[in-house]
């Protein structure tokens, strides 16, 4: 498709779609749970219909009435062997906390999924839930899909180190723990997203979070509840960076999610020197009005802590480190290698591409602002966050035209994402 390029001020507001993650979270104890829950705002992208359709194979009643989803649980104990192998599509956080839920099953379930997912390592699933007694089998060393998982009734409790900062791997081992008699220990390298652990306890659930340290106790019985999905920081976080760097610019997000082990694009925009305010917050739901308007950044260093906070906006932080005087170091982002595609290597790919100052390293990307971006036919390489950082830079390119291959990909995680675009033209 041909991207719009050299815009004018974005103006207007937008609700951003539900989060992601917590739509994934929010389905699935769902299904665990016992009676009905009902969930408002989820987000309706193919990712989490793959995850809706993986619990419908497995009996659980689903049904969606106009913005509302109706689960009606009987508890994990009555999930079904499904009669065909269970399709994730391109959903990595599907396939792994679906996986530690299913190593608590007495039956064997094959899942698959697409080109995108069929490369991406699940070792880090399988040996924590073999320790645990399940049986599973996926392919090569890394046990890439399609994952093979023969679960157990009789699943075994473990104290757990986490290798790599993963709310994936950590949300298996807590699902899986859920279904296990005795107590379990999951020791986290780094702080990452906490919607798992808010969700247990939403759902009746206890465990107990000390740090970096999680214990908790099973087997344990849920039920069910009504829960409201705030709109994800993660799809925010392109217009955001949109309103940072085209000029004259002012963008209102509504009802986003604030929750502060997703923040960090906030912190690096204001580090950056962004113009942003947050407005209307609420601590129940854990949401807020985000406005930001476009303003003259500066490069900064972004390490440590606060990657678990941003891993998945550092495609569209590169860009905006393009358009931001000085250097923009972005460091300990190794796990960017292993997401949809290497988003490192994509990244830098097409920024390059595009005349940006930016280079590649093992664990990240060193870019040299400020870049006048150019011209370029991109390929999203199968990866939604790819495809959409590419159409927010092609607003700043001065001439030519450009045009995005594989921009259906954005489907998984923001189906109106185009629409919005134009609605902030005309606004």
């Amino acid at each position: 498709m041909q991207l719009k390029i050299n815009a004018p001020a974005l103006k207007g507001s937008l609700k951003v779609p539900g989060d992601k993650s917590i739509s994934h979270r929010a389905v699935i104890f769902g299904a665990m749970a016992h009676g009905l829950t009902e969930i408002r705002g989820i987000l309706k992208s193919q990712d989490v219909k793959a995850t809706i359709a993986a619990f419908s194979h497995m009996g659980v009643g689903i049904v969606e009435k106009a913005d509302c989803l109706f689960i009606y649980g009987k508890g994990y104990e009555a999930l079904q062997a499904p009669h065909q192998d269970l399709d994730m599509g391109n959903s990595g956080t599907s396939m792994r906390l679906i996986s530690g839920l299913l190593a608590g099953q007495n039956f064997t379930t094959t899942l698959k999924g697409d080109a995108s997912l069929s490369r991406r390592p699940m070792d880090r699933i399988a040996i924590p839930l073999k320790q645990m007694g399940a049986l599973i089998e996926g392919q090569g060393d890394k046990q890439v899909p399609p994952l093979t998982i023969r679960g157990t009734k009789k699943l075994r409790p473990v104290s757990y180190q986490l290798p790599v900062a993963s709310a994936q791997v950590k949300s298996a081992i807590l699902l899986a723990a859920l279904q296990t008699e005795g107590e379990t220990q999951v020791i986290e390298k780094e702080l990452t997203r906490s919607h798992t652990e808010e969700m247990i306890q939403a759902f009746g659930g206890h465990l107990v979070q000390k740090g970096k340290n999680i214990l908790i106790k099973g087997p344990q019985e849920l039920q069910g509840q009504k829960v409201e999905i705030p709109g994800d920081i993660s799809s925010a976080a392109f217009w955001m960076v949109a309103a940072s760097i085209v000029a004259g610019s002012q963008i209102k997000l509504e009802n986003v999610g604030i929750n502060p082990s997703r923040t960090g694009i906030i912190d690096v925009l204001k580090q950056m020197g962004g113009k942003l305010t947050i407005e209307s917050f609420d601590a129940q739901k854990m949401s807020a009005t985000i406005k930001v308007s476009y303003a003259k950044l500066k490069g900064i260093e972004i390490g440590g802590e606060l990657i678990p906070r941003l891993i998945d906006e550092l495609p569209i932080i590169a860009l905006l480190a393009t358009q931001a005087q000085g250097q923009t170091i972005i460091r300990d982002a190794a796990e960017l290698r292993l997401k949809e595609t290497d988003r490192i290597a994509a990244v830098t790919s097409i920024l390059q591409a595009m005349g940006a100052d930016i280079q590649a390293t093992s664990d990240g990307m060193i870019i040299k602002g400020k870049s006048q971006l150019q011209a370029y036919n991109a390929d999203a390489q199968l990866d939604h966050r790819i495809a959409m950082m590419t159409a927010i830079a092609a607003l700043v390119v001065k001439k030519g035209h450009m045009e995005l291959k594989g921009q259906a990909a954005i489907e998984t995680s923001y189906p109106n994402f185009f629409k919005d675009l134009e609605r902030l033209y005309h606004d």
